[in-house]
């Protein structure tokens, strides 16, 4: 789907082929494109509004009244799959006005098309939100809207602070390299300023509005901007080097180890049969839906970025006591007995949860608290953890290579 709206935007064979084969290329299209990310439906679909507004605006003698009315549905489902769709349509959507103001019938298939798929979508959220049935007027009455709730979270910086700040050039100087690697430095040297372009340029300065700033979030730039851009002539086989050289690296990194354990702890946890409680602290969401029938009974709670000191206290609420004088006239101690567990699932490389899982912390005079590792996968690399402000360049990225690894404690506190 995304080639085929790359080869319908460009018009020179060329060009076409050149563009198809770099977006081929990047690690991007097959790390992040081959999952069902929101981000990567995003991509699809900003490609393929961006074909629309083009069969739109190209066609002068017809009204295009189909293509309006797609591109209406288009707009809803896009901002529905992620407020930040209408970013990358800010730009290019002003083709349209001059077509809309000759042609009103194509303005207002436009409009019909994205009200009624409007309606369907806030039904959607309704009835997967509420508790009870829902109805057809509970739509007007008590209706959920997520991109507009989605939004007014976003806004407030207390809650972006959960998932990390970072500057307002965040996305410029630091996302948009590890994207596009060396082809980034093709964006200053005679690129095709074209609607692809401008629609890259619109969302990269929109999104860098807001302080919280993940390199996913411009991954629908990724082929615009490698549709946009021109090989270098004198030093081509110099750069097409450091071009492959790139994406094999970020493709291995990327694709294999970033978050590389999220996956395989939630298999086992679904496999603890005294599982109750999930922490997940410094990773990505956990997949709820790899538990199985195990998600009844086990209360998955993502911790995002959360205060060091905070997630502690969030895991004194949830941990079970450990009763150790009855674990040492027994001398018998099986988990499968015990009626709960809470477990935090985090990565190694964290050096606050030394002074806890440490040995020498398990004693009672120093923390309440007892972390014993049940699991541990190496193949993990937190990438999100990277604090080069605090800690420095060779510090970081030592600690979070030499440290690789996402661990699971179940973790007891004495009552």
């Amino acid at each position: 789907m995304e080639d085929w709206a790359i080869q319908d935007l460009i018009r020179s064979s060329r060009h076409r082929r050149v563009a198809l084969l770099l977006v081929a290329s990047s690690y991007v299209t097959w790390t992040y494109q081959t999952h069902t990310f929101s981000n990567s439906i995003e991509t699809l679909l900003v490609a393929w509004s961006l074909v629309l507004i083009q069969r739109i605006t190209g066609n002068r003698q017809r009204s295009s009244i189909f293509a309006s009315g797609l591109l209406g549905f288009l707009f809803v489902f896009g901002t529905f799959n992620r407020i930040t769709f209408p970013a990358f349509l800010l730009v290019p959507s002003l083709q349209l006005i001059p077509h809309f103001l000759q042609k009103p019938f194509s303005l207002f298939a436009t409009l019909l098309f994205a009200v009624i798929s409007t309606f369907f979508a806030i039904y959607a959220d309704t009835a997967f939100y509420s508790p009870g049935p829902v109805g057809f007027f509970t739509v007007f009455r008590r209706p959920i809207i997520t991109p507009l709730n989605n939004l007014l979270y976003n806004s407030s910086t207390k809650n972006l602070a959960l998932h990390g700040i970072h500057p307002y050039y965040q996305h410029f100087l630091a996302n948009l390299p590890q994207l596009l690697g060396p082809a980034f430095l093709l964006l200053f040297v005679t690129p095709y300023f074209n609607v692809r372009l401008k629609s890259a340029i619109s969302g990269v300065v929109v999104l860098s509005l807001f302080r919280h700033q993940e390199a996913r979030f411009l991954i629908p730039t990724v082929p615009l901007i490698l549709s946009s851009v021109q090989l270098p002539r004198r030093y081509a086989r110099y750069w097409i080097a450091a071009w492959v050289g790139f994406n094999a690296v970020f493709g291995v990194l990327m694709g294999v180890y970033h978050q590389g354990g999220v996956i395989p702890a939630q298999i086992f946890l679904a496999e603890r049969e005294d599982a109750t409680q999930a922490l997940w602290w410094r990773c990505y969401s956990p997949p709820i839906w790899l538990l199985g029938g195990k998600n009844e009974n086990l209360n998955t709670r993502d911790l995002k970025g959360l205060e060091p000191s905070l997630m502690i206290k969030e895991l004194q609420q949830v941990a079970p006591c450990h009763e150790r004088a009855k674990a040492e006239k027994t001398k018998v101690r099986s988990e499968k007995k015990e009626k709960d567990g809470a477990y935090l699932v985090a990565p190694l490389s964290s050096k606050f949860l030394d002074q806890y899982t440490h040995p020498a912390a398990n004693r009672e005079d120093v923390s309440p608290l007892r972390f014993e590792k049940v699991w541990e996968y190496r193949n993990h690399l937190n990438l999100d953890d990277m604090d080069f402000a605090e800690d420095g360049v060779w510090e970081t990225i030592a600690r979070v290579l030499g440290r690789r690894g996402l661990a699971a404690w179940r973790v007891t506190k004495a009552c």
